[in-house]
């Protein structure tokens, strides 16, 4: 096993200012994970350990809560008294896990009526969860979207001296970013034998939609990516200090294919595991044009990021609604 196959780098000068020369280094090196390995770790990331064991706590203790609490906020496919169709939770029955996927917290009912898209939900988290883990929902969503922001525009400066295009593709209530809790419980059987070495899986082989996800993965571990060198699987190492962060389509599509998606599995575990990505999605109506980080004046046309992301979760078992 290849230790440092996973490059683990220290972001905190990006937390700064972009324009510093230490910064300058460090998009360097996120550059070459991005391009070689297509996952990280960061570290000095501003999001304490005390945020992350809050947030993953609140996961927690929703997952051991009863079926019928749980299902409050199951879409409408799992309980026909709800309207909500893409965020919310989904049963284990699915693909082998519990989920709970989470909107941007600052969605009120009024705008998401008003803005009418389908993958802007309120979701009522006051049906299942308490007041004060609802607030460290908001305070973790915020965090770890300022820091996925931090990092897009580390990429954008890679191409461009002024990262303010970033605006363009992410405005906050528009975003279709989504934080999400996997729950592994106790697996009786896989959910896929992979073909190619027929390793037992607890989440199948696959790319992710957006342009980042940032991951806590807890001491468990599991996570595993493919090289794209060899085709060999590599585990990503638990670090209490890190967060995972990977390459998605999207991103993979604006860079014109020079930062890919990476193919990454989970291996199936016999012991409960939980696992917080966040998806960090662009607007909905954000225009996908791989002329976007390549020339000076954006070109407006291309595919609007929900139709690119619906494209893309076709192949998600839990997707399937």
């Amino acid at each position: 096993m290849k230790k440092n196959f996973i490059p683990t780098i220290d972001i905190s000068p990006l937390l700064n200012d972009l324009n510093s020369n230490k910064s300058k280094k460090i998009i360097k090196k996120i550059e070459k994970a991005c391009v070689k390995v297509g996952f990280f770790q960061i570290i000095n990331h501003g999001i304490s350990k005390k945020q992350i064991k809050n947030i993953t706590n609140v996961g927690n203790k929703f997952f051991k809560s009863s079926k019928q609490n749980k299902r409050k906020l199951a879409p409408k496919k799992w309980n026909n008294k709800n309207t909500n169709a893409y965020r919310g939770y989904f049963p284990n029955e699915v693909n082998g896990k519990e989920g709970l996927d989470i909107g941007d917290t600052k969605v009120t009912r009024k705008y998401a009526q008003s803005i009418k898209n389908r993958y802007i939900e309120y979701l009522n988290l006051n049906k299942s969860i308490d007041k004060k883990s609802i607030k460290t929902l908001s305070q973790y969503f915020n965090n770890i979207y300022i820091l996925s922001e931090i990092l897009f525009k580390s990429i954008i400066k890679i191409y461009k001296d002024d990262h303010i295009i970033s605006k363009k593709a992410f405005s906050r209530l528009k975003t279709l970013s989504t934080l999400r809790f996997n729950y592994y419980p106790n697996q009786s059987k896989p959910v896929e034998i992979s073909k190619q070495d027929g390793v037992a899986l607890g989440c199948e082989t696959h790319v992710d939609s957006g342009i980042f996800t940032v991951l806590y993965q807890d001491k468990m571990g599991g996570l595993q990516v493919q090289s794209r060198k060899n085709n060999k699987w590599y585990d990503v190492p638990f670090n209490k200090k890190a967060l995972v962060v990977n390459t998605g389509r999207a991103l993979e599509f604006l860079s014109k294919g020079k930062f890919k998606a990476t193919n990454h599995r989970v291996l199936w575990n016999k012991t409960d595991r939980m696992s917080i990505p966040f998806f960090f999605e662009p607007s909905y109506d954000f225009k996908m044009n791989n002329s976007f980080l390549h020339k000076s004046k954006i070109d407006n046309s291309g595919i609007i990021y929900e139709k690119f992301l619906n494209q893309s979760l076709k192949k998600f078992a839990e997707y399937q609604r």
